[in-house]
C-alpha cells in the first residue's frame, strides 16, 4: 500500500509538469489551488476529507490505512518531487515537447499500476475511489462504470471551471481510467492469489 500510493504521488508529480494534464482528482485539487492559500497535497487532503464525511455515513468498510495513505502521501509526495523537478532540472525541462512525449506513456502505466497496488492490499481506499462503489452498489440503473465515468467527468468540469487547465491526459483519464485500473487491479489480485 505504501509503495503504491508512494509511486502515485511521484507519477503525479510528474503529470503536474506536463502539459498533458493530470487525473480528474488532481485536476479538480489544482482548481482548488488557485482560491485556496494551500498547497496541491493540503487541498487534496481536504477533497478527501470533505468526501469521506460521505463514505463514512455510507459504508465505513471502505475506510482503512490505504485510505489515510492516500489522503495524506500522494499530495505531499507530489508536491515534494515537483519541488525536486524545480530545484534540481533547468526551468522548463519537463514540459519540453520531446520530454514529455518520452515520458507520458511509462508515467502513465506506472500511475495507473501504483493506483491498482494500492486498492489490492485491501487496507482501504481513498473517499474518491470508494464513493463511485458505494453509490453503484445502492443503486441498479447505472454500472459502475458508466458511474466512475461521471464522476471522473465531474470532477473534470469542476477543475476546469475553477481555473484548472485541461489536457488530452485528463480527457483521456475520465472516460478510462476506473474501468483501466479495475482491470489492472483484477490481474494483480489473480497473480497474487
Amino acid at each position: 500500500m505504501l509503495a503504491g500510493v508512494f509511486f502515485q504521488g511521484f507519477c503525479l508529480s510528474l503529470l503536474r509538469q506536463f502539459d498533458f494534464g493530470t487525473d480528474p482528482c488532481a485536476l479538480f485539487t489544482t482548481g482548488l489551488t488557485y482560491h485556496l492559500p494551500f498547497s496541491f497535497g493540503t487541498c487534496q487532503l481536504l477533497t478527501n476529507l470533505v468526501m469521506m464525511v460521505f463514505v463514512l455515513a455510507m459504508d465505513a468498510s471502505f475506510i482503512g490505512y490505504g485510505t489515510l495513505g492516500n489522503m495524506v502521501i500522494v499530495g505531499y509526495t507530489s508536491d515534494l518531487f515537483c519541488w525536486v523537478w524545480q530545484t534540481v532540472l533547468p526551468a522548463g525541462f519537463l514540459s519540453q515537447k520531446p520530454v514529455e512525449w518520452i515520458l507520458i506513456l511509462p508515467v502513465l502505466a506506472f500511475f495507473i499500476l501504483a493506483a491498482s497496488v494500492y486498492m489490492c492490499a485491501g487496507l482501504g481506499s481513498a473517499p474518491y475511489d470508494s464513493l463511485p462503489f458505494i453509490l453503484s452498489e445502492r443503486q441498479n440503473r447505472m454500472s459502475f462504470r458508466t458511474l466512475r465515468m461521471l464522476w471522473d467527468i465531474a470532477f473534470t468540469a469542476g477543475g476546469v471551471l475553477m481555473g484548472a487547465r485541461l489536457g488530452l491526459v485528463t480527457v483521456v483519464m475520465a472516460f478510462f481510467l476506473g474501468p483501466v485500473i479495475g482491470e489492472v487491479r483484477k490481474r494483480i489480485e489473480k497473480m497474487l492469489a
